[in-house]
Protein backbone atom coordinates (compact mmCIF):
# COMPACT_ATOMS: atom_id res chain seq x y z
CA UNK A 1 0.00 0.00 0.00
CA UNK A 2 2.94 2.34 1.00
CA UNK A 3 4.58 1.58 -2.61
CA UNK A 4 1.60 2.09 -4.41
CA UNK A 5 1.63 5.86 -2.38
CA UNK A 6 5.30 6.19 -3.48
CA UNK A 7 4.78 5.49 -7.16
CA UNK A 8 1.96 7.66 -7.41
CA UNK A 9 3.64 10.80 -6.10
CA UNK A 10 6.39 10.06 -8.06
CA UNK A 11 4.36 10.32 -10.62
CA UNK A 12 2.51 13.27 -9.90
CA UNK A 13 5.86 15.41 -9.02
CA UNK A 14 7.61 15.94 -12.58
CA UNK A 15 3.84 16.99 -13.90
CA UNK A 16 3.82 19.46 -10.90
CA UNK A 17 7.11 20.57 -11.32
CA UNK A 18 6.36 21.37 -15.07
CA UNK A 19 2.72 22.67 -14.50
CA UNK A 20 4.88 24.91 -11.77
CA UNK A 21 7.25 26.40 -14.48
CA UNK A 22 4.56 26.66 -17.13
CA UNK A 23 3.55 29.06 -14.69
CA UNK A 24 6.68 31.11 -14.19
CA UNK A 25 7.41 30.89 -17.78
CA UNK A 26 4.00 32.45 -18.73
CA UNK A 27 4.66 34.85 -15.74
CA UNK A 28 8.11 35.50 -17.05
CA UNK A 29 6.67 36.03 -20.58
CA UNK A 30 3.92 38.15 -19.81
CA UNK A 31 6.08 40.62 -17.50
CA UNK A 32 8.72 40.75 -20.59
CA UNK A 33 5.90 41.61 -22.90
CA UNK A 34 4.10 44.48 -20.38
CA UNK A 35 8.01 45.81 -20.18
CA UNK A 36 8.69 45.64 -24.01
CA UNK A 37 5.45 47.61 -24.20
CA UNK A 38 6.53 50.10 -21.33
CA UNK A 39 9.86 50.16 -23.84
CA UNK A 40 8.19 51.02 -26.85
CA UNK A 41 6.21 53.91 -25.06
CA UNK A 42 8.59 55.38 -23.36
CA UNK A 43 10.24 55.27 -27.64
CA UNK A 44 7.62 56.69 -28.91
CA UNK A 45 7.43 59.46 -26.33
CA UNK A 46 11.30 59.87 -26.66
CA UNK A 47 10.96 60.33 -30.34
CA UNK A 48 8.10 62.50 -30.16
CA UNK A 49 10.54 64.64 -28.09
CA UNK A 50 13.47 64.32 -30.03
CA UNK A 51 11.17 65.45 -33.08
CA UNK A 52 9.89 68.39 -31.30
CA UNK A 53 13.21 69.23 -30.75
CA UNK A 54 14.39 68.95 -34.08
CA UNK A 55 11.23 71.59 -35.53
CA UNK A 56 12.43 73.81 -32.65
CA UNK A 57 15.98 73.64 -33.78
CA UNK A 58 14.77 74.04 -37.41
CA UNK A 59 12.52 77.19 -36.04
CA UNK A 60 15.62 78.80 -34.66
CA UNK A 61 18.23 78.19 -37.12
CA UNK A 62 15.51 80.19 -39.36
CA UNK A 63 15.07 82.57 -36.97
CA UNK A 64 18.51 83.10 -36.30
CA UNK A 65 19.23 83.54 -40.38
CA UNK A 66 16.63 85.82 -40.88
CA UNK A 67 18.25 87.57 -37.76
CA UNK A 68 21.23 87.21 -39.67
CA UNK A 69 19.76 88.82 -43.10
CA UNK A 70 18.41 92.09 -41.23
CA UNK A 71 21.45 92.46 -39.61
CA UNK A 72 22.94 92.48 -42.62
CA UNK A 73 20.43 95.12 -43.83
CA UNK A 74 20.53 96.92 -41.06
CA UNK A 75 24.62 97.82 -41.56
CA UNK A 76 23.86 98.26 -45.11
CA UNK A 77 21.21 101.07 -44.32
CA UNK A 78 23.45 102.64 -41.14
CA UNK A 79 25.98 102.86 -43.85
CA UNK A 80 23.95 104.61 -46.01
CA UNK A 81 22.66 106.80 -43.74
CA UNK A 82 26.59 107.65 -42.75
CA UNK A 83 26.74 108.41 -46.32
CA UNK A 84 23.69 110.43 -46.60
CA UNK A 85 24.61 112.45 -43.53
CA UNK A 86 28.19 113.40 -44.08
CA UNK A 87 27.08 114.49 -47.69
CA UNK A 88 24.55 116.79 -45.72
CA UNK A 89 26.69 118.07 -43.54
CA UNK A 90 29.54 118.89 -46.28
CA UNK A 91 26.25 120.49 -48.04
CA UNK A 92 25.80 122.78 -44.89
CA UNK A 93 29.16 123.71 -44.72
CA UNK A 94 28.86 124.70 -48.74
CA UNK A 95 25.95 126.58 -48.24
CA UNK A 96 27.58 128.05 -45.08
CA UNK A 97 30.50 129.30 -46.84
CA UNK A 98 28.19 130.31 -49.65
CA UNK A 99 26.03 132.68 -47.22
CA UNK A 100 28.87 134.13 -45.73
CA UNK A 101 30.11 135.20 -49.08
CA UNK A 102 26.78 136.26 -50.00
CA UNK A 103 26.34 138.80 -47.26
CA UNK A 104 30.19 140.00 -48.34
CA UNK A 105 29.10 140.24 -51.70
CA UNK A 106 25.65 142.29 -51.06
CA UNK A 107 28.37 144.53 -49.36
CA UNK A 108 30.21 144.95 -52.28
CA UNK A 109 27.85 145.25 -54.67
CA UNK A 110 25.06 147.29 -52.94
CA UNK A 111 27.62 150.78 -53.18
CA UNK A 112 28.48 149.31 -56.51
CA UNK A 113 24.67 149.58 -58.03
CA UNK A 114 24.11 153.27 -56.27
CA UNK A 115 27.45 154.72 -58.29
CA UNK A 116 26.03 152.64 -61.44
CA UNK A 117 22.09 154.66 -60.99
CA UNK A 118 24.35 158.18 -60.16
CA UNK A 119 26.03 157.29 -62.98
CA UNK A 120 22.88 157.16 -65.27
CA UNK A 121 21.83 159.72 -63.96
CA UNK A 122 24.73 161.93 -64.81
CA UNK A 123 24.92 160.65 -68.60
CA UNK A 124 20.98 161.16 -69.16
CA UNK A 125 21.36 165.06 -68.12
CA UNK A 126 24.89 165.29 -70.27
CA UNK A 127 23.14 163.24 -73.05
CA UNK A 128 21.35 165.07 -76.07
CA UNK A 129 17.72 165.64 -74.98
CA UNK A 130 15.44 162.89 -76.24
CA UNK A 131 12.58 161.35 -73.94
CA UNK A 132 14.20 163.33 -71.14
CA UNK A 133 11.28 162.51 -69.08
CA UNK A 134 10.95 158.72 -69.23
CA UNK A 135 14.72 158.56 -68.78
CA UNK A 136 14.75 161.01 -65.84
CA UNK A 137 11.49 158.73 -64.96
CA UNK A 138 13.58 155.47 -64.73
CA UNK A 139 16.29 157.05 -62.80
CA UNK A 140 14.31 158.06 -60.26
CA UNK A 141 12.04 154.22 -60.02
CA UNK A 142 15.78 152.83 -60.00
CA UNK A 143 17.00 155.32 -57.13
CA UNK A 144 13.41 153.97 -55.25
CA UNK A 145 13.87 150.50 -56.15
CA UNK A 146 17.14 150.78 -53.99
CA UNK A 147 15.58 151.74 -51.14
CA UNK A 148 12.77 149.05 -50.87
CA UNK A 149 13.28 146.14 -48.50
CA UNK A 150 10.60 143.64 -49.78
CA UNK A 151 13.01 143.51 -53.25
CA UNK A 152 16.13 141.15 -53.82
CA UNK A 153 19.63 142.38 -54.31
CA UNK A 154 19.47 140.10 -57.46
CA UNK A 155 15.79 142.09 -58.72
CA UNK A 156 17.33 145.10 -57.69
CA UNK A 157 21.01 144.57 -59.75
CA UNK A 158 18.46 142.87 -62.81
CA UNK A 159 16.25 145.76 -62.76
CA UNK A 160 19.88 148.54 -63.17
CA UNK A 161 20.94 146.03 -66.20
CA UNK A 162 17.71 146.30 -67.98
CA UNK A 163 17.91 149.99 -67.66
CA UNK A 164 21.57 150.10 -68.68
CA UNK A 165 20.42 148.04 -72.03
CA UNK A 166 17.54 150.28 -72.77
CA UNK A 167 19.98 152.81 -72.87
CA UNK A 168 22.48 150.78 -75.01
CA UNK A 169 19.85 150.09 -77.53
CA UNK A 170 18.92 153.50 -77.93
CA UNK A 171 22.84 154.07 -79.62
CA UNK A 172 21.86 151.78 -82.21
CA UNK A 173 18.27 152.85 -83.22
CA UNK A 174 16.71 155.64 -85.09
CA UNK A 175 13.11 156.57 -83.28
CA UNK A 176 10.45 159.52 -84.26
CA UNK A 177 8.26 160.59 -81.43
CA UNK A 178 6.02 163.69 -80.71
CA UNK A 179 6.92 165.62 -77.50
CA UNK A 180 6.79 169.40 -76.75
CA UNK A 181 9.67 171.79 -77.74
CA UNK A 182 10.39 175.00 -75.17
CA UNK A 183 12.11 177.36 -77.47
CA UNK A 184 12.62 180.71 -76.96
CA UNK A 185 10.08 180.85 -73.90
CA UNK A 186 7.64 179.38 -75.71
CA UNK A 187 6.46 175.38 -75.61
CA UNK A 188 4.65 173.59 -78.80
CA UNK A 189 4.50 170.12 -79.80
CA UNK A 190 6.97 168.98 -82.81
CA UNK A 191 7.75 165.75 -84.25
CA UNK A 192 11.47 164.74 -82.85
CA UNK A 193 13.69 162.66 -84.72
CA UNK A 194 16.57 160.77 -83.20
CA UNK A 195 19.56 159.17 -85.24
CA UNK A 196 21.19 156.63 -82.43
CA UNK A 197 22.85 158.98 -80.02
CA UNK A 198 24.36 161.17 -82.68
CA UNK A 199 21.74 163.52 -83.82
CA UNK A 200 18.32 165.24 -82.61
CA UNK A 201 16.24 167.11 -84.79
CA UNK A 202 12.27 168.06 -84.61
CA UNK A 203 9.91 169.50 -87.50
CA UNK A 204 6.77 171.90 -86.68
CA UNK A 205 3.78 169.56 -86.77
CA UNK A 206 2.83 171.89 -89.74
CA UNK A 207 6.07 171.14 -91.58
CA UNK A 208 7.24 174.88 -91.81
CA UNK A 209 9.99 174.55 -89.25
CA UNK A 210 13.08 172.27 -88.89
CA UNK A 211 15.92 172.34 -86.18
CA UNK A 212 18.50 170.02 -84.37
CA UNK A 213 20.25 169.66 -81.02
CA UNK A 214 23.75 171.35 -80.81
CA UNK A 215 24.53 172.28 -77.21
CA UNK A 216 21.12 174.09 -77.75
CA UNK A 217 18.42 174.01 -80.17
CA UNK A 218 19.25 175.55 -83.03
CA UNK A 219 16.81 176.01 -86.38
CA UNK A 220 17.63 174.55 -89.78
CA UNK A 221 17.49 175.89 -93.16
CA UNK A 222 14.38 175.42 -95.02
CA UNK A 223 16.00 173.19 -97.14
CA UNK A 224 16.10 170.46 -94.57
CA UNK A 225 12.23 170.34 -94.01
CA UNK A 226 12.00 167.61 -96.52
CA UNK A 227 15.17 164.86 -95.68
CA UNK A 228 13.94 165.93 -92.08
CA UNK A 229 9.83 164.78 -92.74
CA UNK A 230 11.36 162.08 -94.67
CA UNK A 231 13.57 160.58 -92.07
CA UNK A 232 10.09 160.66 -89.86
CA UNK A 233 8.69 158.37 -91.98
CA UNK A 234 11.38 156.04 -92.37
CA UNK A 235 11.47 155.85 -88.35
CA UNK A 236 7.95 154.89 -88.30
CA UNK A 237 8.48 152.32 -90.98
CA UNK A 238 6.19 154.55 -92.90
CA UNK A 239 9.18 154.11 -95.87
CA UNK A 240 11.72 152.25 -97.07
CA UNK A 241 15.15 152.60 -95.44
CA UNK A 242 17.40 154.81 -97.68
CA UNK A 243 20.10 157.40 -97.58
CA UNK A 244 19.38 160.33 -95.69
CA UNK A 245 21.03 163.70 -96.49
CA UNK A 246 20.89 165.49 -92.69
CA UNK A 247 23.04 167.63 -91.05
CA UNK A 248 25.31 166.52 -88.00
CA UNK A 249 26.96 167.94 -84.86
CA UNK A 250 30.52 168.18 -85.21
CA UNK A 251 33.05 167.59 -82.51
CA UNK A 252 35.51 170.90 -82.56
CA UNK A 253 39.26 169.23 -81.92
CA UNK A 254 41.64 171.81 -80.13
CA UNK A 255 45.19 171.03 -80.26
Amino acid sequence: MQKKNWVKINWMLPLLLMLVSQVIYAGNIKQAIETQIDTDIAAQKSQQQIDNLADETTQMLEEYREVLRQTDSLHAYNDQLDRLVSSQKKELDSIDIQLRNIESTQRDIVPLMLKMIDAMAQFVELDIPFLPDERQDRVVQLKTLMERSDVTIAEKYRRILEAYQVETEYGRTIEAYQGDLTMADATRTVEFLRIGRVSLYYLTLDGQEVGMWDQQWKQLDDDYREPVAKAIKVARKQLPPDLLVLPIKTVEVTE
